[in-house]
């Protein structure tokens, strides 16, 4: 059987799930303690890209569902979650790939119409469950020799918009999805 190209793979994507740390952000972590005395615990923030949550509103008027799967387990990432109206949210997981399968036949899709943008070895078995494998700029080695596509940019940093972007040019939508985002049509340009 031929291989896919990668436009051929993406034109199929109707499902788009992504790892959090990493990829939809720069991956450090940060921690405040509590006030001296008080019975609050430890504080984590995160820093989030403007441009990966416009690719959200993108993907859903391009018609891509989206959700992320990430091993930890973060009250900022949910509330970035809500913001952005994901539809699949699975954190604390460490099977990542029994997650992916799980949400793709949730779907009522099959494994060639899901991707999956990872950034570490932990997100293999997600990334080799569906059509098409998407490694971050930033990605290990190992990621993103099994990729299908790298983004430009690194997670963080408009890594997702990429991913985004990339499917929606491959399956003819990118310029109707930006014109309804924006909320008009491009002018048409005399020569």
């Amino acid at each position: 059987m031929p291989k896919l190209s990668v436009q051929a793979r993406a034109r199929k994507i109707k499902l788009l799930l992504f790892d959090v740390d990493g990829v939809l952000t720069d991956g450090k972590l940060f921690f405040l303690p509590p006030a001296a005395g008080s019975q609050a615990s430890m504080i984590e923030f995160k820093g989030f890209h403007a441009h990966d949550g416009a690719s959200i509103s993108l993907a859903r008027l391009g018609g891509i569902k989206t959700g992320l799967i990430t091993k930890r387990n973060s009250e900022t990432v949910a509330l970035r979650a809500r913001d952005l109206k994901l539809e699949y949210v699975y954190q604390g997981v460490q099977d990542k790939r029994k997650i992916f399968d799980d949400v793709v036949k949730a779907a009522g899709l099959k494994p060639e119409e899901a991707a999956f943008v990872g950034d570490d070895v932990i997100d293999l078995p997600a990334m080799r469950a569906g059509g098409l494998a998407i490694a971050v700029k930033n990605a290990r080695a190992e990621v993103k020799r099994e990729a299908h596509y790298i983004t430009p940019h690194a997670g963080g940093e408009g890594a997702l918009r990429d991913a985004v972007e990339f499917i929606l040019k491959a399956q003819g939508k990118w310029k109707g999805a930006v014109e309804d985002y924006i909320g008009e049509k491009s002018p048409k340009r005399s020569s």
